[in-house]
């Protein structure tokens, strides 16, 4: 889709540019919770729609993480941001390390919520099917918002984090990107990145813990770095988001010094 540009919201007018971009089961509203506590006197921060979602949900296109990475660089030509660090949540941190691929000159810091890792998410027959029938039923959304939270978050919550999915994404969109986060194994056009790289994960969160992370993340980032967030599950920007705030600008902050 030639001239494509990804809706965003910018927030902050600080020196330090920090694109933002979401994950699987939501478009940029994803941060909502964290919005009115970021520093937006050190930050300007660029929150991004993912083709498929938001105010792009009716965009066309091959809902790829390589094209989302395409997508970040081009929003960030129009922005006139060379440099800038990037924040991605699950399936977007796997869109971030899509970047660095790419263009690893620009990236000043990573930072990967619960974020995939660049080798994908390979998947048991059960968990499979639960995930693909999640385009189009809310149930087996909901019970994947619930699986990956520990399983005690409140019911009107996760109807709430339900909704919200169902309304911003398009379902076919939703299927498409779930073939190329889940399967695709990238980690070798990334490994040994020197650019700073932050996962951040949540104790409750089953699936992409912090061994998993280990075994990931931090063998392939010598510069790597990882926090657990004790309260948090998969969600960490409802569930935990000023212990995230700080976690992350904290982060971001390091290379100020």
């Amino acid at each position: 889709m030639a001239g494509f540009t990804l809706p965003h919201t910018l927030h902050g007018d600080g020196p330090h540019r920090v694109v933002a971009v979401h994950g699987w089961l939501a478009d940029r509203g994803d941060y909502a919770a964290v919005l009115p506590d970021l520093d937006a006197a050190v930050f300007t921060y660029a929150f991004v729609d993912l083709r498929g979602y938001g105010e792009a949900r009716n965009a066309s296109g091959a809902f790829t993480t390589s094209e989302g990475a395409l997508d970040v660089l081009g929003l960030a030509d129009r922005l006139g941001w060379h440099r800038f660090s990037m924040i991605g949540h699950s399936m977007g941190g796997a869109v971030v390390q899509r970047v660095l691929a790419a263009a690893p000159d620009r990236v000043r810091r990573m930072v990967g919520i619960s974020p995939v890792p660049a080798s994908g998410m390979p998947m048991d027959e059960a968990t499979r099917a639960l995930f693909t029938g999640a385009a189009e039923h809310p149930a087996k959304r909901r019970a994947i918002i619930d699986l990956t939270t520990g399983g005690n978050r409140p019911d009107a919550w996760l109807d709430r984090m339900t909704r919200r999915s169902m309304e911003r994404s398009d379902p076919k969109a939703f299927r498409a990107w779930l073939d190329s986060w889940s399967g695709e194994d990238f980690h070798e056009e990334t490994e040994g990145s020197p650019v700073p790289a932050l996962a951040v994960t949540g104790a409750l969160d089953p699936a992409v813990n912090a061994e998993f992370l280990r075994g990931t993340w931090l063998r392939w980032y010598p510069a790597g770095q990882l926090v657990e967030l004790p309260f948090a599950g998969h969600h960490a920007m409802d569930e935990a988001p000023l212990d995230l705030i700080r976690t992350v600008e904290d982060f971001l902050r390091a290379d100020h010094v």
